[in-house]
């Protein structure tokens, strides 16, 4: 009974290991489901800037991929999380930082997605403190649907937006190299 009872407590505790991934103090879950989507975290890794650690990231796809163009490119259900790891985000740098984002991930080409990218600012415009998580979920023939701490915040439409908003992590310029490798890791 004994054995039994330390195998079942194995059981648990390597099925729950796996639910997760800790990053950036904080934990993501292995699955995240949007309305009828069920996506699995491909990678997570922290944004840092001058050592500092800004937010927890986490990349969910339908299925893992380490390809960037082809997540970028492609038409499926898929999802960025950013956990707000420092009291230093405010929502000023949060809109500077997507704003330069969009600006490198569209090599500075802006024009076409503008009003599409004010509106996802506009999501970031309200207060932002430590622990808030922002979704942002791509739905094909929907758009993407911004949440944050789980309500939704609004819709954003389009592919090319879509392409451009996850090229901020994933691009040839991304936000951070090594952020990137890790949202990339499908492990």
């Amino acid at each position: 009974m004994k054995n039994l009872l330390m195998l079942f407590m194995a059981v648990v505790v390597s099925s729950t290991a796996v639910a997760q991934k800790k990053v950036g103090g904080v934990v993501l879950p292995a699955t995240q489901k949007f309305q009828e989507h069920t996506l699995q975290l491909n990678g997570a890794g922290v944004r840092e800037k001058l050592w500092i650690d800004l937010y927890a990231a986490g990349l969910y796809l339908d299925q893992k991929n380490k390809n960037a163009q082809e997540i970028l490119n492609s038409d499926k259900p898929m999802a960025i999380k950013l956990h707000i790891v420092s009291k230093l985000i405010s929502s000023d740098k949060m809109v500077e930082a997507v704003t330069e984002g969009f600006e490198k991930s569209t090599n500075g080409n802006t024009a076409p997605i503008q009003n599409e990218i004010n509106t996802i600012l506009g999501f970031f415009k309200e207060d932002i403190t430590k622990n808030d998580i922002f979704d942002l979920v791509y739905i094909p023939g929907k758009g993407v649907v911004a949440y944050k701490n789980g309500k939704e915040k609004g819709v954003v439409k389009g592919k090319e937006f879509k392409k451009a908003l996850f090229g901020i992590w994933l691009s040839n310029r991304p936000a951070d190299d090594g952020l990137k490798d890790d949202l990339l890791a499908a492990n």
